[in-house]
């Protein structure tokens, strides 16, 4: 029986989370990265071939809640059973990574776009906009700590607010669309960018390099099943992730692939960000610039609050789980993780701080971000496989079959030395790990010594790369 919290989350809140943990800063300059290295024709098959990847995923979260009610722990749930108590700590701390990590680019996206119209935060990264930036993470963490189902209140109307310009943009290019513009080079790349970018022209090379910018836009769609545990009921959880899918596909498909109809795809490349501003002015004028101006700022502190919500959510299920020490998972008065925000918080600080002196933190962390998210989401796929060949439901075995494969190949596109750099970010959590299962009295078994002492091998390995510099942080 599906029993309903009073004051839980419903379906449209979590729809909501959502579609704003997803829509952030990337999809107001995705036209132009896509037209960069694909026509309209490979383009759209790349949002098919990730439409059916994320389809899966969403598909594989849906079945595993139906299936497992007795997992409250989401992703981070499913990935224990799967793999373990290690299993569910190596989910859960590549998930957080990645969640407060990501903040860091709405701290320069948000103060560059205000740069827009206060010329003393131009450019996102002087010392007038770090500081601002710090100012707002710890007014959102204040926020996020007196209650994250009132912050997911807000956050809903946040949501409505920011798919407006959206909804705009895309009333408006469909308005100016033309069918002989958009077909008339809807295979081939432009001869000449690719000759100087060194891009494979071919449409297969097209599809790969356009799947490295769309796969990016759908992170957040595990919105709900991260929050599921704060959620009116699981059917609730269930019915948001499917309608959050369906809002993005529409909107993303939509916001990049009209564009061609409205100018040639060297004139969308070579676009100002954000890119839709820049499509609209000739679209309809340079009052449209203002518009998306505008909706960025909306977008990214939309995103930023949801991305503050489910970091700290997923330290207090994993605190919960026991895969983190207690003190992880403590609740305040209001129901929410105080010591995990304020950790996440200063460290976020560190990082924005560093900013100031060097790049070097903030592409080591981006690339961090961008490996560790697939962690996670291939966990999903390895358990709907386990789960659905001891049930001998072929159907679900087929789905997590390509849930996992999808993570994989976007494993192997996004290149192994994001994956060994990676690796890094466990020498600290492995210590974390152990404390926890210590209170816990869990005895670290001989299969997790061997999966952590390959990790940390790997670990010291990309230490070793980056002195030597076989990786680049910086590039």
């Amino acid at each position: 029986m599906d029993n309903e919290k009073k004051n839980g989350i419903n379906a449209f809140g979590l729809a909501a989370l959502i579609v704003s943990s997803a829509i952030g800063t990337g999809i107001f300059g995705l036209p132009s990265q896509l037209a960069q290295v694909a026509a309209p024709g490979p383009a759209l098959l790349a949002w098919l071939v990730c439409g059916i990847g994320v389809l899966a995923l969403v598909l594989s979260l849906n079945n595993l809640a139906k299936k497992r009610p007795d997992i409250d722990s989401g992703l981070f749930g499913y990935a224990k059973a799967a793999c373990g108590p290690l299993g569910e700590f190596m989910s859960g701390w590549t998930y957080w990574i990645s969640a407060w990590i990501g903040n860091l680019a709405f701290a320069t996206f948000l103060m560059s776009a205000i740069g827009n119209f206060i010329g003393i935060f131009k450019g996102g990264q002087n010392i007038a906009s770090i500081i601002a930036a710090i100012v707002f993470l710890w007014v959102l963490t204040f926020f996020v700590n007196n209650g994250v189902e009132s912050a997911n209140f807000v956050n809903t109307i946040v949501t409505i607010c920011k798919v407006i310009p959206l909804f705009v943009f895309i009333v408006l290019v469909a308005m100016s669309f033309k069918l002989g513009v958009f077909t008339a080079h809807f295979w081939t790349n432009f001869a000449s960018n690719v000759k100087a970018t060194g891009v494979n022209g071919s449409v297969y090379g097209q599809i790969k390099n356009s799947m490295m910018s769309i796969m990016w836009v759908f992170i957040g769609i595990e919105g709900a099943s991260v929050l599921s545990s704060r959620a009116k009921s699981q059917k609730a959880a269930s019915q948001a992730t499917i309608i959050g899918f369906i809002s993005l596909v529409v909107i993303y498909v939509f916001s990049t692939i009209l564009p061609y109809g409205v100018m040639s795809q060297a004139a969308i490349a070579k676009a100002a960000q954000p890119a839709m501003g820049s499509i609209l002015e000739v679209a309809v004028g340079k009052w449209a610039a203002i518009i998306i101006n505008l909706g960025v700022i909306i977008s990214t502190i939309g995103s930023w609050l949801s991305w503050t919500m489910l970091p700290a959510e997923t330290t207090r299920l994993m605190a919960k789980d026991k895969t983190l020490p207690a003190s992880w998972g403590k609740l305040n008065k209001k129901k929410a993780p105080q010591f995990s925000l304020i950790i996440t918080a200063v460290l976020q600080t560190l990082f924005l701080f560093s900013m100031l002196f060097t790049t070097s933190a903030y592409n080591f962390a981006s690339t961090l971000a961008a490996a560790a998210i697939l962690v996670s989401y291939m966990l999903v796929g390895i358990y709907q496989i386990k789960y659905s060949f001891q049930h001998k439901e072929w159907w679900q075995f087929f789905v997590g079959l390509v849930c996992a494969g999808f993570e994989i190949m976007a494993a192997v596109l996004s290149g192994w030395q994001d994956l060994l750099l990676l690796t890094i970010s466990f020498l600290p959590g492995f210590v974390l790990y152990y404390m926890a299962s210590k209170e816990d009295k869990h005895q670290i078994t001989s299969r997790e010594k061997i999966v952590m002492a390959v990790v940390c091998a790997l670990a010291i390995l990309a230490i070793i790369f980056l002195f030597t510099g076989k990786i680049s942080i910086n590039g």
